[in-house]
């Protein structure tokens, strides 16, 4: 069924139906991690896009926090650098650390911000270098300038939020001595929702969500409890690339985010499914 084949009455339903989760997260605080293939498919930006902007006239308070792997993958190869990865992260060394900065802090985080405004929205990008939003150390000394957070100013973004402004926060970092490091977007992502102790936390992957067996979608872990995530580790339920990734999911719940939803970015509009309908979409920790 199409938009046009939807009566009326049809969609004054949808909306009734939507109005206890839109109650539920009025005047909240929800982090979008956006990354993925929803931030290279033209279609499906414009779906996350639309989302987070009509959450934002609803009154829930969305922090967009992004990566953006593949481009400075794509901006490296221009500039004639090998990118080479240890442990799922990108080792990044100083000059590395400058192309990151370029790539995710000016053009993929201000085409972000364009994107809002041009949907409707208000937006104001931030880079965790912004009043030290994120200062970070080393993380491995393998990994180069790869930081690992250890604060966050959470007042930069709640102030941008009271001003009715959408928060676009990339994931480069500093420390107190003027270095950039290269954050994962997971990373930062849980450490500044649990930082707003915001309401909940979507991460928008390319998997349905967590899978008992990787290669059946129907095997999908609707709800995870993070005193039982050991067991997924230690069964290899949970392996591979997924390990650090649901070790932020769980890491966000003991920060104090309420809800934490790993849902599949691939889907339109799968932010609205997940917050503002009954079925819900992903997996999510709690």
């Amino acid at each position: 069924m199409n938009y046009q084949e939807i009566t009326n009455s049809q969609r004054a339903e949808v909306l009734v139906k939507a109005l206890p989760y839109i109650k539920q997260y009025y005047d909240k605080i929800v982090v979008i991690k956006y990354g993925g293939n929803a931030m290279i498919n033209e279609d499906l930006k414009q779906a996350v896009m639309r989302d987070v902007v009509l959450l934002s006239l609803i009154g829930v308070k969305v922090v967009l926090v992004h990566g953006g792997g593949p481009e400075i993958t794509q901006t490296l190869n221009k500039m004639h650098i090998e990118s080479r990865f240890h442990n799922g992260l990108r080792v990044t060394d100083a000059e590395t650390a400058q192309v990151v900065q370029m790539v995710l802090a000016g053009k993929i985080n201000k085409s972000l911000v364009n994107f809002i405004e041009n949907t409707g929205g208000k937006a104001i990008g931030l880079s965790g270098m912004d009043g030290h939003l994120l200062e970070a150390e080393v993380k491995d000394p393998e990994l180069g300038f790869v930081g690992q957070v250890t604060s966050v100013n959470a007042k930069i973004i709640t102030d941008v939020l009271d001003k009715g402004y959408i928060p676009v926060v990339s994931t480069v970092g500093c420390d107190k001595k003027g270095n950039v490091y290269n954050i994962n977007a997971d990373t930062a992502a849980s450490c500044i929702a649990g930082a707003l102790k915001a309401e909940s936390l979507i991460s928008m992957t390319d998997i349905e969500g967590i899978l008992k067996d990787k290669d059946d979608p129907s095997s999908i872990i609707k709800v995870i409890d993070i005193n039982d995530a050991q067991k997924l580790f230690d069964n290899g339920i949970i392996s591979g690339g997924m390990i650090p990734k649901v070790q932020c999911c769980v890491d966000a719940i003991k920060y104090g985010v309420k809800k934490v939803f790993v849902i599949d970015g691939r889907v339109p509009h799968s932010i609205i499914i997940e917050m503002l309908t009954d079925e819900g979409m992903g997996t999510m920790f709690k």
